[in-house]
């Protein structure tokens, strides 16, 4: 579930992860979620929960294949 978004390698052993794939499609929900007009605001709190809520299960259907 950690797994990283856009590993890169600094040489043939050392990877440099970034953020995880989980912290991604959060980004990627959230963005959705604010460039929605209809989108009713509730608090950063909230909205970064149902983000992380959406990644979650972005996740398991990936992984459900």
């Amino acid at each position: 579930m950690n797994q990283p978004a856009f590993p890169t390698w600094n040489n043939k052993d050392d990877i440099a992860e970034g953020m995880t794939l989980r912290d991604f499609f959060a980004a990627a929900a959230l963005q959705g979620m604010y460039a929605n007009p209809h989108h009713r605001y509730c608090t950063h709190h909230a909205d970064a929960f149902e983000a992380y809520a959406m990644a979650d299960v972005m996740l398991k259907e990936r992984n459900d294949e």
